[in-house]
């Protein structure tokens, strides 16, 4: 079997069809046909069923699928290194990320790569940290940013950053821009956060009311908003507080749309971390931009970083939590 057959076979699964992968390899359906049908030949199983009108997966296919990613990822690093002996610092760069990680930060990562590297196509995909990983793996993006590292081994992950997260609020709240002892005076206010999502590693809502349970104060009310955006203007009109990233806030802080609360007995953090494919081909071009990745990330935030390095989670009454 060829890496083009199992190319065809993950992209008809993915497509969820045939014609969908046809429209998508820019092929006739016939031509797809055919590939799939000899690659079955070859194994001696079929690999897709129909059901209720539907193309889905066999038991082959469930075992097959991979294998053919890892064997297609891997195709791609041949090329891609193959290129790279004639061809220094040019060709594409697919990052993929986390959608929250999608701000200013990365605007200006994005600028200052292309005006080092023009001959070089960058692309962007944004999804949840789970389906970043995923992206690696199967080799669709080159470089992943996403919240916290994955266990998986076939993944490297390296850390860029590990951001305190602050409690926001609209600026005429009673205690914006104040401190408070103990996060039990939050108790009574309503709170903004994410829904929980498959995947998903910003600040959902079990992550807020497990702040509340370690300290054994129970469940909080809140409101479930699947935007960063959203939950920004809703803390800004006054509907609820909200757990963020400073970096999540800077520009709100900045035009005092948005203003903070600081809590004495609250130390919430998460990372962010670079993730690429474990003894993957890298280009001359993707190093370049995990370095310029490195050091926007290092650059902006090295105050952040000394701030937290300056908390130790010993310290008395501190309800320390890392959000994963």
């Amino acid at each position: 079997m060829d890496s083009d057959a199992l190319n065809t076979f993950l992209t008809i699964h993915r497509r969820g069809g045939i014609s969908n992968a046809a429209k998508f390899l820019h092929r006739s359906q016939p031509a797809i046909s055919r590939r799939i049908a000899l690659l079955e030949q070859e194994l001696g199983v079929p690999l897709f069923e129909r059901v209720a009108g539907r193309t889905r997966l066999s038991d082959a296919g469930r075992v097959l699928i991979p294998y053919a990613e890892r064997a297609v990822a891997a195709a791609q690093d041949a090329e891609q290194a193959i290129r790279a002996l004639t061809k220094q610092n040019a060709g594409p760069v697919s990052l993929a990320v986390t959608g929250t990680l999608a701000d200013g930060r990365l605007s200006t990562i994005m600028k200052r790569f292309a005006r080092e590297n023009p001959a070089v196509t960058l692309t962007l995909r944004t999804a949840t940290s789970t389906e970043v990983s995923d992206l690696i793996r199967r080799g669709e993006a080159t470089i992943g940013l996403r919240y916290n590292a994955d266990r998986s081994g076939d993944l490297a992950c390296e850390l860029v950053l590990t951001e305190a997260l602050q409690v926001a609020c609209a600026p005429d709240h009673p205690l914006a821009g104040k401190r408070v002892k103990r996060l039990a005076e939050l108790r009574g206010e309503r709170w903004i956060a994410f829904p929980e999502t498959r995947g998903r590693r910003e600040i959902a809502a079990a992550h807020v009311f497990a702040l509340f349970l370690t300290q054994g104060l129970g469940e909080v009310e809140w409101t479930a908003v699947d935007s960063l955006t959203a939950q920004k203007r809703l803390v800004e009109a006054g509907f609820g507080l909200a757990l963020l990233a400073r970096s999540h806030m800077a520009e709100e802080l900045r035009a005092a749309s948005l203003a903070t609360i600081a809590v004495g007995d609250l130390a919430a953090e998460q990372d962010i971390v670079l993730v690429t494919r474990r003894g993957g081909f890298l280009s001359t071009a993707a190093e370049s931009l995990l370095e310029t990745i490195r050091r926007n990330y290092a650059g902006l935030d090295a105050s952040i970083t000394r701030d937290i390095g300056k908390r130790s989670p010993a310290r008395k009454g501190i309800a320390r939590r890392r959000l994963v």
